[in-house]
């Protein structure tokens, strides 16, 4: 069995705030599981961890509550954020500019090696 869990979030950005709350809803999950979790946020979604960003993004058309909110119990609950370096390139986004919860910074080798080893499993969004 997999005991760990390595989901990329690429496609669910602030463009489609919809889509958002469902890769940190799985990563609860999945954490109440006992199972290690680490999130990578590649593409748009980089921009999920840039200060104040998230906060601002209703997870659906009742907009209880934001996609930060998410992320918060997320990384309550030992999950573990890590930007991707091309990314925050791209989108012009530096260290100083995520908020707190993003424990690094890795490229896709990282999550590529991830999904080589036996014990983690990988979901994209």
């Amino acid at each position: 069995m997999k005991t760990r869990l390595a989901i990329v979030c690429w496609r669910a950005g602030p463009s489609s705030p919809h889509l958002c709350a469902t890769p940190f809803f799985h990563a609860l999950a999945a954490a109440a599981m006992d199972v290690d979790v680490e999130m990578y946020f590649t593409a748009e979604s980089v921009l999920l961890l840039k200060q104040g960003v998230a906060g601002g993004l209703p997870t659906g058309p009742r907009q209880r509550e934001t996609v930060h909110t998410f992320m918060a119990r997320a990384a309550a609950e030992g999950v573990r954020f890590y930007a991707c370096s091309q990314a925050l390139q791209a989108y012009g986004l530096a260290r100083a500019d995520v908020i707190p919860e993003v424990v690094g910074i890795a490229g896709a080798a990282t999550y590529v090696a991830r999904g080589l080893e036996e014990s983690w499993a990988s979901v994209v969004y």
